[in-house]
């Protein structure tokens, strides 16, 4: 299953998103309709702690991202709108932007758990 994570600034809950799909083996990517400059550091280290590496990720936007190539497109949530987008489900999951690690740890595992439930489908 090849799968598009997309959110507004690609620098926390997509990342991990494409962090944790590809830890589980997974074909994944992540875009964002207005992207940040780089990923979060906080987002980098809750990964870390589970032994997910994504320093290497960079933050980037949805311009010459052929959608028509992943099987699903997942919307982290905070309004993703795209009228070029076809989104198969938003999580609806809050920014930790400019919040505490114990914020970006519970985003985290919240992400972690729902892309685990997308092998079970």
């Amino acid at each position: 299953m090849r799968i598009l994570f997309v959110c507004v600034g690609n620098t926390c809950r997509s990342q991990m998103a494409e962090g944790w799909a590809t830890h589980l083996g997974l074909d994944a990517a992540s875009a964002g309709t207005h992207p940040g400059t780089e990923v979060a550091p906080n987002a980098v280290a809750v990964m870390a702690e589970n032994g997910i590496d994504i320093s290497g990720q960079v933050s980037s936007g949805l311009n010459g991202i052929e959608t028509g190539d992943f099987d699903r497109i997942i919307s982290m949530g905070c309004g993703v709108h795209c009228p070029t987008l076809s989104i198969d489900a938003d999580w609806a999951l809050d920014d930790p932007v400019g919040q505490s690690i114990d914020v970006y740890r519970k985003t985290r595992d919240a992400i972690g758990a729902r892309v685990r439930a997308l092998l079970n489908v």
